[in-house]
């Protein structure tokens, strides 16, 4: 057991002041669902420990006329159970209620499941679905990055040294939208996606204005199926669209062969999601089918 030192710093700060002052060394800690796993496994060796939950700022969740603003150390709870939250962004909670056990998402967090830069992490397809923007903090100020391009590769993100991410701001949505995330797993809960899929779309009876579509767990990081959401865009949501939709979202994905499951197989999965979770968020949005 190598030696190892606690820090919980109660501002955004001073939890910047040790990440500066502590370099490689530090690794800040959310809800430790992730970091303590990884410590376990010989993954990570940090050896200066962080803990950020007790900042207010990263713990605070607001509504306003900018849309939401997410503090990255708000529990997945937190989100889910918020009434409004999962009336605007019903696909953020969907994949915030299906992160680990009742207990881990009582401390895990939808920041936390971003920052980790895992491929597989469910909250990360809703997020690019909705268009969120991660609020980093760091030495030299602060700086916003799309969602779609914080993780570059498994577990590395665009973080740069001595940098955090405070926070995640999701934009209002529009007149007639809603949206949808849906995951398969071999079992109900407790698993790592073989296949996420986010969807978000701006309805017009059963015409889709716009789409968004983002694909997880089938590439070295989350997918934007962009051709799938131009496709969409202006045509009704009957069989035959949602079809080509799933065919040209499973065309986007990079999958590999693996214990879990073929190429071939995470292709199939991410057509058959990609129309439910279509015809999902559709239906929020109030589309009759």
């Amino acid at each position: 057991m190598h030696e190892l030192s606690y820090h919980a710093p109660t501002s955004l700060a001073q939890a910047l002041d040790l990440m500066t002052t502590y370099g490689a060394k530090a690794r800040p800690l959310c809800g430790g669902t992730d970091l303590i796993i990884q410590m376990r496994a010989g993954i990570a060796w940090p050896s200066v420990i962080i803990d950020v939950k007790r900042i207010e700022q990263l713990r605070r969740l607001s509504l306003n006329g900018t849309g939401l603003r997410l503090g990255a150390a708000v529990p997945c709870v937190e989100v889910y159970e918020h009434k409004e939250v999962s009336k605007l962004y019903p696909g953020l909670a969907d994949a915030a209620r299906l992160i680990g056990s009742v207990q881990i998402r009582h401390r895990a967090s939808v920041g936390g499941n971003l920052a980790n830069g895992s491929p597989a992490a469910d909250s990360v397809p809703a997020l690019i679905a909705l268009g969120a923007t991660a609020l980093v903090a760091g030495p030299e100020g602060e700086r916003t990055v799309p969602v779609e391009g914080f993780v570059i590769a498994p577990g590395r993100t665009v973080l740069r040294p001595g940098e955090l991410l405070a926070g995640l701001q999701i934009p209002p949505p529009a007149s007639g939208s809603s949206s949808a995330y849906l995951r398969f797993t071999p079992r109900n809960e407790m698993d790592i996606a073989v296949v996420g899929v986010g969807a978000a779309l701006v309805m017009r009876g059963k015409r889709c204005l716009r789409a968004r579509i983002a694909l997880g767990a089938v590439g070295p990081t989350q997918i934007v199926a962009e051709e799938a959401a131009q496709y969409l865009a202006g045509r009704q949501l009957d069989q035959t669209t949602l079809d080509h939709a799933g065919y040209l979202a499973a065309q986007a994905a990079t999958p590999i062969d693996d214990v879990r499951g073929t190429a071939e197989f995470r292709r199939h999965i991410v057509s058959v999601l990609t129309r439910r979770a279509l015809l999902a968020a559709a239906a929020r949005a109030g589309a009759d089918h």
